[in-house]
């Protein structure tokens, strides 16, 4: 059984105010993003079920037509197939617990995080 820390996971920084680390099993993907101040991740979509825990901080996410401040110690459930965008309210951490894993992440088609 594998343990891992955050501590050792390597930061890929996606740009300049947005980074992450992320851990691939065999049936999920969880990834700590790192999120500065203003930074915003470009509305998308995914086959892959989201659960969305700040740990610190807040985002505001733009989903189903409205907008929902999402704050540290708070979760959120993203359905698959739904569009979602997200702005920092302020700097964040969040881990993102996606299912199934995120193929395409390991293809590294993530250019929506990148702009």
């Amino acid at each position: 059984m594998p343990l891992y820390d955050w501590n050792e996971v390597e930061k890929e920084q996606m740009n300049p105010l947005v980074s992450r680390q992320v851990i691939h099993t065999d049936g999920l993907t969880i990834a700590r993003i790192h999120l500065q101040q203003n930074a915003v991740v470009a509305s998308h979509s995914h086959m892959n079920e989201q659960v969305t825990m700040i740990q610190q901080g807040a985002l505001k996410f733009f989903i189903d037509g409205g907008e929902k401040i999402v704050r540290a110690g708070e979760t959120l459930t993203i359905p698959p197939h739904v569009p979602h965008g997200v702005e920092a309210v302020e700097d964040t951490i969040a881990v993102d617990v996606f299912s199934p894993r995120r193929e395409d992440w390991i293809r590294g088609d993530d250019a929506y995080m990148r702009r």
